[in-house]
């Protein structure tokens, strides 16, 4: 064991490891790239609805069961089932991948915007907001921390899954576990799943960070017990 460990430790500093075509580095980019490109694409898709439903309360359950089932889908099946439509390319991927992390952020979006006291926005209306302004300027800042807890979520699971690139003769991190599986090459496997489980730690505590940031100016509106601020 104690080897085993020295030569993972050995193989993750190693110079030579971190430099080439099919270094660290470069994996290390292909896996970012993959996995926020398709966090991205699918907190376009999910934020808006579930903005949409938890702000106006119809077709929640429509949307809440689809999302379910979304999560429910076997991503590797799902990649297979891509594949074999569109051939060899990255669509497969980046269509699982959008399909496992909608289902969190629309979910968490949702359970925010419900969890918003109807009192507030009440009180917003009979101070003349308009839709726009109750949306943007009481619910959507209340409703922030569940929200984030959803794109954040949602990126980590992206960034464990996003190993099947490497099913389908893609890179990423998961070249070096689906390499090391077929080459029995344990430390090169371990070396594979430490490297993701550090993106996605540092990738959540980053996403935690940004959520403090942008909850600052919103910190007044939750102080004051959720009186909403007079529109200009």
């Amino acid at each position: 064991m104690y080897e085993l460990f020295k030569n993972l430790g050995w193989w993750l500093v190693s110079g030579e490891q971190w430099s080439g075509p099919d270094g660290i580095g470069h994996r290390l980019a292909e896996h970012l790239q993959y996995s926020l490109l398709a966090t991205l694409v699918a907190a376009a898709i999910a934020l808006p609805l579930g903005l949409l439903i938890g702000h106006t309360g119809r077709g929640a359950f429509l949307a809440i069961n689809l999302a379910s089932f979304g999560r429910a889908l076997p991503t590797v099946g799902l990649v297979v089932l891509v594949f074999l439509a569109s051939g060899l390319s990255m669509w497969p991927v980046y269509v699982a991948l959008v399909a496992l992390a909608v289902p969190a952020i629309v979910t968490n979006t949702y359970a925010g915007m419900n969890a918003v006291d109807p009192d507030v926005k009440d009180a917003a209306r009979g101070q003349g907001m308009r839709w726009h302004q109750v949306l943007f300027q009481v619910e959507l800042p209340l409703a922030l921390p569940l929200i984030m807890t959803g794109l954040r979520l949602a990126l980590i699971q992206v960034v464990a899954t996003a190993t099947i690139a490497a099913y389908v003769s893609f890179g990423g991190l998961g070249r070096y576990v689906f390499d090391g599986l077929a080459q029995r090459d344990l430390v090169q496997v371990l070396g594979g799943a430490v490297l993701v489980a550090v993106v996605a730690v540092a990738l959540d505590l980053a996403l935690s960070a940004l959520q403090r940031a942008l909850s600052l100016p919103h910190s007044r509106l939750r102080s004051s017990g959720g009186t909403p601020i007079r529109p200009a």
